[in-house]
């Protein structure tokens, strides 16, 4: 630890952003952090199971709930800052936040982001899948293809003592070359003893920019990627909602890494 410290330090004095020792988590924590995540995507696989057309997305928040409960675990999407639903369905052209109702019926050529979220023994993970309802039109299912694309090519580039920005730049890069924008002021961020911590994680940054990566880091990877412009609204009334500004489909993929002294992990996808 004294050598971690000692190279931190360093870093620093040479003008590098580093994480704050509360980031870097203990092995005992990413133990109990590690068991959250493979609730958390067994949560997803439970989804995955079950998603079709002529379900609600309130049935997915059904299932989301009971299996977390039955598990032994807490969605911790509900009720966290007022948000009512214990997880978030975004279809077509909903960027993320989606607030699952009886009145939103799935059918044939949608596509979905199911955004799960779970507390076990007071640990937090998180992660999300995009899902395909029957056969997409060819433009939807390029969009949800290059967006698992940017996800894994985000994840190649984060490499131990390299930086936030060598992640972004991978996803931004590939989003572009395929004729689509990146949302700007939405990203991830650092996970685990709470359900938000730092860094944030942008994806539209230069390489060799932000936060260096240093082992002991878990945080999230989730571009949210736009058929047209990166821009979007929230919804006024539930205040939740993030919708594209031109009604353009929007994809996102999450997944949960940790940095380890030669990779990044991937804890729940």
């Amino acid at each position: 630890m004294d050598q971690l410290k000692e190279k931190l330090w360093k870093l620093a004095a040479k003008g590098e952003i580093v994480p704050d020792s509360s980031l870097l988590k203990t092995p005992q924590q990413i133990e109990a952090i590690k068991k959250s995540a493979r609730l958390n995507t067994a949560v997803l696989d439970h989804v995955e199971a079950h998603i079709r057309a002529g379900l609600s997305t309130e049935d997915i928040d059904r299932l989301v709930f009971q299996f977390t409960k039955e598990h032994g675990g807490i969605p911790a999407p509900l009720g966290y800052e007022g948000f009512p639903k214990s997880v978030c369905t975004s279809v077509n052209n909903v960027i993320c936040h989606g607030i699952p109702s009886e009145q939103e019926i799935l059918k044939e050529g949608d596509i979905i982001n199911v955004d799960v979220s779970t507390i076990l023994d007071g640990y937090f993970s998180d992660a999300s899948r995009m899902f395909c309802i029957g056969t997409p039109s060819p433009e939807a299912r390029r969009l949800v293809a290059v967006t698992r694309e940017c996800v894994e090519l985000g994840l190649a580039a984060a490499r131990p003592w390299g930086h936030l920005g060598d992640i972004a730049f991978a996803i931004s890069s590939h989003a572009k070359k395929h004729g689509y924008s990146v949302v700007e002021e939405i990203g991830g961020h650092g996970i685990g003893l709470e359900f938000h911590e730092d860094p944030y994680v942008s994806y539209v940054t230069p390489k060799g920019s932000e936060m260096v990566l240093v082992p002991g880091m878990i945080f999230t990877i989730e571009p949210m990627i736009n058929q047209g412009s990166p821009r979007f609204t929230v919804d006024s009334q539930n205040g939740w909602t993030v919708s594209t500004v031109d009604g353009g489909l929007s994809a996102q993929v999450e997944y949960m890494v940790l940095i380890t002294d030669t990779k990044a992990e991937v804890l729940s996808r």
